[in-house]
């Protein structure tokens, strides 16, 4: 039986070696110029402002675009649903104070009361819808100027910034810190 097993993982140890494949290494450390326009993130948020998700499109971030699109038109179909509502109950309110009957059965067996209380609750999330929409694009603009000046960015592989717990030999406990390394 200890053969077999002895046997089996030599097996399985010989065929995972034959199957790594060494890596060669370039080392390439010229620096690369590259030109950086001081317009890109201006162009950006310019871009956003004309039109929601251009600036996104003008970054090639073309993944963003959904979630632009998605939270304006989200804010913009319960602005107008609220704003539909709010017409409704308002329609029905001034139908009474004007001695009309009312053309629902739902919105006639409703009180004045509760017709201005409905009122006040669509009112109100118009309004905050309204506040989303402005949020959302003006979110977007951000998004947008900060992403063009943030690609512009000189990012290299050999910068790193890493968490290390170094063993201090004189009290025998962990220290804990950040290292930021460069490799040559």
């Amino acid at each position: 039986m200890q053969y077999q097993f002895i046997l089996l993982f030599l097996l399985f140890g010989l065929t995972t070696i034959s199957a790594q494949q060494t890596k060669k290494i370039v080392l390439n450390d010229t620096p690369k110029s590259e030109t950086i326009d001081p317009l890109r993130p201006a162009k950006a948020a310019f871009y956003s402002a004309v039109f929601p998700g251009l600036g996104q499109i003008y970054n090639k971030k073309y993944w963003k675009l959904p979630l632009v699109y998605g939270a304006i038109g989200t804010s913009t179909y319960f602005y107008i649903d609220s704003q539909k509502n709010y017409n409704t109950y308002r329609n029905e309110y001034k139908n009474r104070l004007a001695g009309n009957t009312s053309g629902s059965e739902y919105l006639a067996n409703l009180s004045e009361s509760q017709l201005v209380a409905a009122q006040k609750q669509y009112q109100r999330n118009r309004d905050l819808s309204a506040l989303c929409i402005v949020g959302f694009y003006v979110l977007n603009i951000i998004d947008a100027n900060i992403d063009a000046a943030l690609s512009q960015f000189n990012v290299s592989e050999n910068l790193a910034f890493k968490p290390a717990i170094n063993r201090n030999t004189l009290t025998s406990k962990d220290d804990f810190g950040f290292a930021c390394t460069y490799s040559f």
